[in-house]
């Protein structure tokens, strides 16, 4: 009893060591930009912003773009893509092994009843009698044994191991957390992007279908003229040159549509066979997106966020490698009843019992210990250089976004200029063809002129619309750090209140 209540006093004096660096966020540098004009991102001048009711991002941030069937298509995208239920059961293992490390704090109790029955060779009796055995030549004696043993073991924590175990746990399952979330955001983000590059094929297939229809219209004229004597047949082969263009050109748009509406398919976890978009023409522009502040950009994305648990979750593992330099107790015990037959089997002289501490230390390794502390170091380092590359990152790519609508908004607004000029230089060519002062060939010169740049307008919207959507991915798509899950209690922490618990139960 003495040796217990020492062995339980040094427990509680050691407990409260903590032999592995104290954990604080790793610092990342934000640009000089930033820090003169913390209010606004650099490329934020000349871009339409929205207004301070609007002033964050939310949940469903696709509902910005108020598109019905948008909103339909990423609320079944987020209950059947494959890869995010991937991810939601890669968040649940997560969750379970806090729940292992955490059962490494109490003690294991194993009880193990048992009965044998054994015989003796008929040329062999053997006895036993006061710690001594003795044999003779005849034998063919029974015997039977009852046991009810019970093992206790416990490892305190006394260097932090257990502990240090459960927070890399709790890092690495908030760390599954963020990259669920990151997976959502991208797949959300394809799945707006394939929408809008759909709507932009359905918006250049109707100026394909007029131009069509016009340019048959023009060949059925000059074929007229040209039967009656009024033109030439050059102008009939140049109208029907321009028709069947035309044609070949509305011809080919269906195959970059069907690839996106293949695409969509995969993302809502569809076959590719069952899944059609009805044909309706873009019509819409970029809405206001409110971009915040530079500074709320780490709390908003979910890939720094991860990079930032890693680096957490590398942290505790220095500590776990600085434990193995102490030694290991184990504090130890069994007890139990043993007897030949039932009735004296839980008879009070059928006790029996042992207990004791056990401290194991390694005193020689060839520099294992030391060599396994280093790699934690250098790991730790690494994940550090990864989250300030992370946080580069993010802001490139904020950046980039913010000066790619900015000047793409720019440059829509001179194309637009461009097709009306286009089609008043048409009107105007059409005029004097009719007049006779200019041949048809005028007229398919400009009229090529105007649907080009119709297509290049209907392009640059495209492209804008799937910046504004790169843009919002930047941004973090309304998820804040605060989501991740809490593992303030030693009960299971619950999973981030998201749609996707629904997707991985189903």
């Amino acid at each position: 009893m003495t040796a217990l209540f020492c062995t339980v006093l040094f427990c509680a004096v050691v407990a409260g060591c903590n032999v592995g660096p104290k954990y604080n966020p790793p610092v990342a540098t934000a640009p000089p930009v930033y820090k003169e004009s913390p209010d606004q991102f650099k490329e934020a001048d000349g871009w339409k912003v929205a207004q301070p009711q609007d002033a964050s991002l939310r949940g469903n941030w696709w509902e910005i773009y108020n598109q019905p069937e948008l909103n339909a298509l990423e609320d079944q995208l987020n209950i059947d893509n494959q890869n995010i239920r991937q991810s939601f059961e890669n968040f649940m293992e997560a969750r379970a092994l806090v729940r292992e490390a955490r059962a490494q704090y109490f003690p294991t109790v194993a009880l193990g009843p048992s009965f044998s029955r054994s015989r003796t060779s008929s040329n062999t009796r053997t006895q036993i009698l006061n710690g001594t055995t003795t044999s003779s030549g005849s034998g063919n004696t029974t015997f039977q044994q009852y046991t009810l043993p019970a093992e206790a073991s416990w490892e305190p924590d006394l260097w932090d191991k257990v502990r240090n175990t459960v927070r890399a746990s709790q890092y690495q399952a908030q760390l599954s957390a963020a990259d669920l979330q990151n997976v959502r955001l991208s797949a959300q983000a394809s799945l707006a992007q394939l929408f809008f590059q759909i709507r932009g094929q359905d918006e250049l297939q109707r100026i394909l279908d007029e131009t069509v229809k016009a340019d048959k219209d023009a060949y059925e004229i000059e074929k007229a003229r040209y039967e009656t004597g009024v033109d030439q047949q050059i102008s009939v082969v140049e109208a029907q040159t321009t028709l069947e263009s035309a044609e070949s050109a509305a011809t080919n748009l269906g195959v970059a549509r069907a690839q996106y509406e293949h695409a969509i398919a995969t993302l809502i976890g569809k076959p590719a066979s069952s899944f059609s978009m009805p044909v309706k023409p873009m019509v819409t522009a970029p809405p206001a997106i409110p971009i915040g502040l530079p500074s709320q950009l780490l709390e908003r994305r979910p890939d720094i966020a991860a990079a930032e648990r890693r680096t957490a979750a590398a942290n505790a593992q220095i500590g776990l490698a600085k434990a193995a330099y102490y030694p290991t107790l184990t504090l130890s015990a069994l007890g139990g009843t043993e007897g030949s037959t039932i009735g004296n089997w839980v008879a009070w002289p059928s006790r029996f019992f042992a207990l004791g501490p056990t401290l194991l230390e390694t005193l020689y390794d060839a520099g294992l210990r030391h060599a396994t502390t280093d790699q934690a170091r250098g790991a730790y380092e690494a994940n550090v250089a990864a989250y300030r590359q992370s946080v580069l990152t993010a802001f490139q790519e904020v950046e980039d976004n913010l000066a790619a609508l900015r000047i793409l908004d720019e440059e829509s607004a001179k194309q637009q200029q461009a097709v009306e000029s286009a089609e008043r230089s048409t009107a105007l060519s059409l005029n004097r063809y009719k007049g006779g002062l200019v041949t048809y060939f005028e007229v398919i010169t400009a009229q090529s002129i105007a649907l080009s740049d119709e297509v290049t307008a209907v392009n640059i919207l495209t492209r804008r619309m799937n910046a504004s959507v790169l843009l919002i991915k930047a941004l973090g798509g309304g998820w804040d750090a605060s989501s991740l899950p809490s593992f303030v209690s030693k009960s299971a922490s619950q999973a981030p209140a998201t749609h996707a618990d629904d997707a991985g139960r189903r």
